[in-house]
């Protein structure tokens, strides 16, 4: 059991016998009333983001998940084939578990696959990936307002602003966390 007011972000807690993981949190001591803490949930099962409220000093059950190294092989109309970098043995996981994730995997790239209790609930990518740009309009001369930016798409399909000056064919850094450009790589 874990207190509230322990929180960290990236722990695991198991609400209403849901595995969450805490996106981010912020204790709020109102004038009146109770101190709580308000917290971002992410649903390790459906992906689903959460807002939840806690009073303060209220306990809850921290979840222990294992981590495991695999590789992102290939994928085959809706199934994601992985495999573990310690006993080659390979994993699939049906699009519907790593719907968000899907748009970022490449294939050979490291990922860690998420267990509860032996049940794969997710997969956890790289902070930032690089990618190589596909396809993208080029830059319009006297098209430069502040932060200009335009559309672009990447290897794995996914569309994603970025600025004016990138063009195709250019290996660009983008966050998994939110799909936006981070830089040039």
């Amino acid at each position: 059991m874990i207190n509230v007011n322990d929180f960290k972000t990236g722990m695991t807690i198991k609400v209403d016998n849901n595995i969450y993981t805490v996106v981010e949190f912020q204790h709020v001591k109102p004038g009146k009333g109770a101190a709580f803490v308000k917290a971002k949930l992410k649903n390790l099962r459906t992906g689903a983001t959460v807002e939840h409220s806690f009073n303060s000093g209220v306990k809850v059950e921290r979840a222990h998940v294992e981590k495991q190294n695999t590789q992102f092989l290939y994928s085959d109309g809706d199934t994601f084939h992985f495999m573990n970098m310690n006993t080659y043995e390979q994993m699939e996981i049906n699009r519907k578990q790593i719907e968000e994730e899907a748009k970022y995997l490449k294939e050979n790239m490291d990922v860690d696959l998420v267990f509860y209790e032996g049940e794969l609930i997710g997969i956890n990518l790289p902070d930032k990936v690089s990618y190589i740009i596909k396809s993208t309009e080029p830059a319009v001369k006297g098209n430069t307002t502040n932060n200009a930016t335009k559309d672009a798409v990447i290897e794995t399909g996914l569309t994603v602003r970025v600025p004016l000056f990138i063009s195709e064919g250019e290996e660009i850094i983008i966050s998994t966390k939110d799909g936006k450009y981070v830089s040039r790589a």
